[in-house]
């Protein structure tokens, strides 16, 4: 398994739906967009130019959000 696969694994187990896709950008460059969201309105979206480093972002962000919520 993919750590990538991982997280994604991760973030279905906590209750977050997530999505991902590529895409060339204006450069000729392709870019990993990755995003979570849950029901209660609480979304994120992260791009990145390695689709590992998108997951990880997002995981970050969540992670921030959540600990956020504790402060």
């Amino acid at each position: 398994m993919k750590y990538w696969e991982i997280i994604a694994d991760n973030l279905s187990k906590t209750g977050w739906s997530w999505g991902c896709v590529s895409a060339v950008d204006g450069n000729g460059r392709t870019i990993w967009i990755t995003d979570a969201h849950r029901d209660d309105g609480k979304r994120f979206v992260v791009r990145a130019d390695e689709k590992l480093s998108a997951f990880l972002e997002l995981e970050r962000a969540i992670h921030q959000f959540a600990v956020s919520l504790l402060l």
